[in-house]
């Protein structure tokens, strides 16, 4: 109240004083206009009488003189007249002024100098102007006319304007007290007391809608840093109630708060370093605005939450159009924007050497090899100088991050970086590093098409650790090096010996966190109706699939199973709805260019084939989505398909499970991906085979309530397990380790 009753006080007073300037200045101006106006009034009466009365000057007309003065002393604020001779003496005066005019004023007396003179006096206590005209005969002076008119109604004209004014201060001065009242009561007290009320809530845990009082521009800052503290107030207590349930039930789950406290014992309160070919954050520039926007990728989903965790730094090439604006000289920022948590180190790539190292050597070579999805690979000597330096500019990078930091740890991120283990090794044998392979391994013999196999295994065997998604991509790799490279690989240990450096080979299974944000989505009906609503189509059931448009992910294949199921159970027509948000990627190469007019192709003519005036059998969505409208797209469909042909690991399937909080919803999921191993409860399938895909699909849809949440509770709780914390905290802890292991071997195996 103390500060409503000063800030309207302040109002009044700021207004009391912007209007008494105001009408200082007027009545100054209005004062000026009134006298200019009665001075020409004045000369105009002046010159009309001078042609009368100079005549009669001189020759003892005073009888006349007087009879003109008496005419002329009756007039609208013309209060009178008075003639002088050339000695000024008075020869006719308005009686009323006899008086006063007996002498000439001293207001006029210059008049006799033959100059026309004005000016003010008072008589009897009244304000009047004189004006007084010099009379002429023949050059010669002979005397003078003045005129005297009533100024009393310039200063009634002036006090009237300052009560008009008061009066109107008085009314504003009403107003903006009222108004202040009122926006003060609905813009700032009410909010904030709404505020004050939910965040009452939610430290007592009642509240359950999202924050949303706070609106305005006024309050944007305050309303981000309520949110922030609010999500992590959440995010404590749920992790508090989890670790007393767990405690309860004698489980071990890994949450962000114990992989902190984890890394903080391993790293001995060092920060983790990852590395890797695509940020978590990009600033992209949309006209005149500059855009932060998280990228699709699996491997972002999964490592964000770690560096949210261990407050570490992440090296990655800065891709955005307008990155280098948002960073400071060294190519440093803070990320997230909303609640910065760790350091995004970007480095700078020539256009020519990304063609060459990530478009050429990376995605027309490796990627295919490791693959194995008949797409033949690409292999240039132009390109393969560009990916080694572009891994040298990387090494040299982190080296200067790694600067006053002992023994740090280093994870590297997958294909693009299969030089730099050994690059940063040779600057700092004291780094512990590893790498991970995010895509399989192929067996030695399609690894041998490559024409620079031993340097890639060189630099991947300068890593302490390397790791990959399953055991079987670490056998082909250990085949591999064991065929290619004079090394000794113990099978039993799962190492290399190459060089007097050991590296280990270890599966870690990639996940992602489990949590819930405290602000709870959409029920999937109403996402679906929303969805379906938006898209112009009515359906009973939906499907959905989330992939970026690679010809890895069986993308075609799944469409034709889709096909095939509508051709075998032709009920499902104008029930089935299937929505494929597809990213597009790489498209600068041309089989990824060709493969989006391919699925386009597949999709027109399935829907050409199928559809009716409302509904139609594939949506096909190609653009890049947001996290928030995949989990829409998640919460509302009945089956979710992942029909990679090859995958190391799949993250999709697993963000699925994860959305799925209704635990309703079925999964299919390709035999050849990583997920596979872990999500044994998915529907699996041969994505080559359209008749299981078909068959899963009608499964999926028919399959009885009950039985899709046992299975999809069996899924989240696989996925609770083994979720991203616990991947990184395996990945630490046998980093950390390997040092102390070879020692103890060493020494179990030294000769006597």
């Amino acid at each position: 109240m103390r500060i409503t009753f000063r800030l309207i006080v302040s109002l009044v007073v700021i207004v009391t004083v912007v209007v008494t300037i105001f009408s200082f200045v007027q009545t100054r101006q209005e004062k000026a206009r009134l006298s200019d106006e009665l001075e020409r009034r004045s000369a105009i009466l002046a010159e009309s009488l001078q042609e009368t009365v100079e005549p009669l000057m001189g020759k003892g007309s005073s009888a006349r003189l007087q009879k003109i003065v008496d005419k002329f002393g009756n007039r609208e604020r013309l209060s009178g007249l008075a003639i002088y001779d050339a000695q000024g003496q008075p020869l006719a005066i308005t009686p009323s002024l006899a008086g006063r005019l007996a002498h000439p004023p001293d207001a006029v007396a210059g008049v006799f100098e033959q100059a026309r003179k004005g000016g003010f006096d008072v008589f009897d206590d009244k304000k009047v102007h004189l004006y007084g005209v010099p009379l002429q005969q023949d050059g010669q002076l002979t005397g003078a006319l003045v005129i005297v008119h009533d100024a009393d109604y310039i200063g009634a004209r002036l006090s009237e304007m300052w009560r008009h004014n008061f009066l109107r201060l008085l009314l504003q001065a009403s107003l903006i007290s009222i108004a202040a009242l009122l926006i003060i009561r609905w813009s700032i007290v009410g909010p904030i007391a709404k505020a004050a009320d939910w965040m009452k809530k939610l430290r007592m845990g009642e509240a359950s809608e999202p924050f949303a009082f706070l609106k305005a521009d006024l309050f944007a800052p305050l309303t981000r840093e309520i949110t922030v503290m609010a999500k992590n107030l959440q995010m404590a207590r749920e992790a508090a109630e989890e670790e007393a349930r767990l405690r309860e039930a004698a489980e071990s789950v890994w949450t962000p708060e114990r992989l902190k406290e984890h890394l903080r014992a391993r790293l001995d309160g060092r920060p983790l370093f990852v590395v890797s070919n695509r940020e978590p954050y990009m600033h992209v520039r949309k006209g005149s605005r500059i855009d932060t926007i998280v990228p699709a990728s699996g491997l972002v989903t999964a490592l964000e939450p770690v560096l949210r965790a261990c407050d570490g730094t992440w090296i990655a090439h800065g891709s955005g159009d307008a990155d280098m604006e948002m960073t400071d000289l060294q190519g440093r920022l803070r990320v997230p924007p909303e609640d910065p948590r760790y350091t995004l180190r970007r480095v700078w790539l020539t256009k020519q050497e990304e063609n060459g190292y990530y478009y050429g050597f990376a995605n027309e070579g490796l990627w295919p090899l490791c693959h194995i999805a008949h797409t033949r690979p690409t292999f240039r000597a132009d390109d393969w100088a560009q990916y080694e330096s572009v891994n040298r500019k990387f090494a040299d990078v982190v080296c200067e991050e790694l600067e006053g930091t002992t023994e740090p740890c280093v994870l590297i991120q997958d294909y693009h970086f299969a030089l730099l283990p050994r690059l940063i090794k040779e600057k700092r044998p004291d780094a512990r590093v590893a790498i991970f392979w995010h895509i399989p391994w192929p067996n030695p013999e399609s690894f041998g098409i490559c024409p620079w196999q031993r340097e890639l295994l060189q630099g991947i065997l300068g890593a302490d650790l390397i790791g990959f998604h399953i055991q079987f991509h670490c056998n082909n790799f250990l085949e591999t090096v064991d065929r290619t490279l004079e090394s000794r690989v113990d099978w039993e240990r799962f190492t290399v010996d190459r060089e007097g450096h050991t590296s280990w080979v270890k599966p870690f299974p990639i996940s992602i966190g489990l949590h819930e944000p405290s602000a709870s989505p959409p029920d999937g009906e109403a996402s679906r109706a929303a969805l379906l609503k938006d898209c112009g189509v009515t359906a009973r059931f939906v499907g959905v699939g989330v992939d970026r448009i690679d010809y890895t992910k069986g993308i075609i294949e799944r469409f034709l199973g889709i096909e095939r199921f509508l051709e075998k159970y032709p009920q499902y027509q104008g029930q089935f709805t299937f929505f494929e948000l597809g990213s597009p990627s790489r498209t600068l190469i041309k089989r990824y260019h060709d493969l989006v007019g391919e699925v386009e192709a597949v999709v027109d003519r399935i829907n050409w084939r199928f559809k009716t005036k409302d509904w139609m059998p594939i949506v096909f969505l190609k653009k890049h989505h947001s996290h928030g409208e995949i989990r829409s797209f998640y919460k509302a469909a009945d089956v979710c398909l992942v029909t990679s042909l090859h995958d190391g690991m799949n993250l999709v399937a697993k963000e699925f499970v994860a959305a799925r909080t209704d635990e309703q919803g079925a999964l299919i999921l390709s035999q050849f991906t990583g997920a596979s191993r872990e999500l044994r409860d998915a529907l699996l399938i041969n994505p080559y085979d359209t008749e299981q895909i078909a068959d899963a699909i009608r499964y999926a849809l028919e399959m009885e309530p009950r039985k899709q949440q046992e299975r999809m509770r069996r899924l989240r709780e696989a996925l609770k397990t083994h979720n991203v914390y616990r991947w990184t905290a395996n990945l630490v802890r046998e980093l950390s380790q390997i040092r102390l292991e070879e020692e103890a071997y060493a020494a179990t195996n030294r000769p006597q």
